[in-house]
């Protein structure tokens, strides 16, 4: 009994229109509550949502404690953390959610009074930290080859329950 992989490297999320629909051709072919997106972590299935601890906090994480400089600055900086591409997309917003742990779980608060992009859209940006602190750029914990959404996009697979071991 457990997860099995049926469909690797299914790519983006999408928009929330796409994402919808994704969802439910997944509930008629397998049946809804029997499939999950997620990571195949140390050999096993992972679900999306426990990754994004393991892998996407623990990113940034590594980035902030190796580039304090761009910790201190951010920190300096911001009054607010937006993601530029999710705004525009209605894509899901995983970076600042990862840092505004980070920043909570270190006992930190933004300090300054401006709205800072994390990541770009359409090449604009609202700072060059926008640009060091996008997903494109950080490395993955797991695989310092790869940035954070080479690894975040290329190993997302889904799952479906088997209860055949």
């Amino acid at each position: 009994m457990g997860w099995q992989v049926v469909e690797r490297k299914i790519g983006h999320a999408g928009g929330e229109r796409q994402r919808t629909a994704r969802q439910r051709e997944w509930d008629h072919k397998y049946g809804a509550d029997a499939w999950a997106v997620g990571y195949v972590i140390d050999n096993e299935f992972v679900f999306q949502d426990d990754a994004l601890g393991s892998v996407y906090y623990r990113s940034y994480e590594a980035h902030f404690r190796d580039h304090p400089v761009d910790l201190k600055e951010l920190v300096a900086r911001a009054k607010v953390l937006r993601n530029p591409h999710a705004e525009a997309t209605t894509g899901v917003d995983l970076q600042v959610p990862a840092i505004m742990r980070y920043l909570r779980e270190h006992g930190m608060e933004l300090q300054g009074s401006e709205v800072v992009d994390i990541g770009t859209w359409q090449g604009e940006r609202s700072h060059p930290i926008s640009v060091r602190l996008s997903p494109l750029h950080i490395r993955c914990v797991l695989d310092d080859k790869l940035t954070l959404e080479e690894w975040w996009q290329s190993k997302k697979c889904l799952a479906v329950w088997s209860e055949i071991a």
